[in-house]
């Protein structure tokens, strides 16, 4: 038999594995609710995973194998998860910790920091280890920090710290 089909077999068997879910090298701080999350993902997976298993023959293989991949990752997580106490600092912005900030025009939004899978801008969870959240962290009332962005460095002022 030649190569080429020996090799053409290999990749079509290495298309159907998903690709590994790369894990951050940056510490894996969480928040306690963070930490929640992360049990639960991994309790879903195992669940779905138990799902898939029983189907037996019928089982979809590139669904189980996402779920395997998953739940791989997941289990990384939460075994590497430091669980950071809660923000009870008015003072000084801590990973847990709601800020309110005013960008160079005066608009003001609030963002809460917390650890990398639980961020969500969408709903203002910002991860600690993201440009927003190195700027922020450590920062008091009062201070202007810089704010290192891909769309251009902006100064913004800490307007306000709430324990989460």
């Amino acid at each position: 038999m030649s190569r080429a089909f020996v090799n053409e077999d290999q990749a079509a068997a290495q298309a159907d594995q998903p690709v590994e879910r790369l894990v951050s090298a940056q510490p894996n701080y969480v928040t306690p609710t963070g930490l929640a999350q992360l049990q639960a993902k991994v309790a879903q997976l195992h669940s779905q995973h138990s799902e898939q298993a029983s189907l037996g023959d019928q089982a979809d293989p590139q669904r189980q194998a996402d779920i395997e991949r998953d739940l791989r990752y997941f289990q990384q997580r939460l075994q590497s998860a430091q669980v950071v106490t809660q923000a009870t600092s008015t003072a000084k912005v801590q990973i847990g910790s709601r800020v309110t900030f005013a960008d160079e025009q005066g608009s003001e939004q609030q963002v809460q920091l917390v650890g990398e899978d639980q961020a969500d801008a969408a709903h203002g969870l910002v991860n600690w280890g993201s440009p927003l959240g190195r700027a922020l962290l450590g920062a008091q009332p009062g201070d202007e920090v810089l704010w290192h962005r891909p769309a251009g460095d902006q100064t913004i002022e800490i307007i306000r710290i709430e324990p989460a």
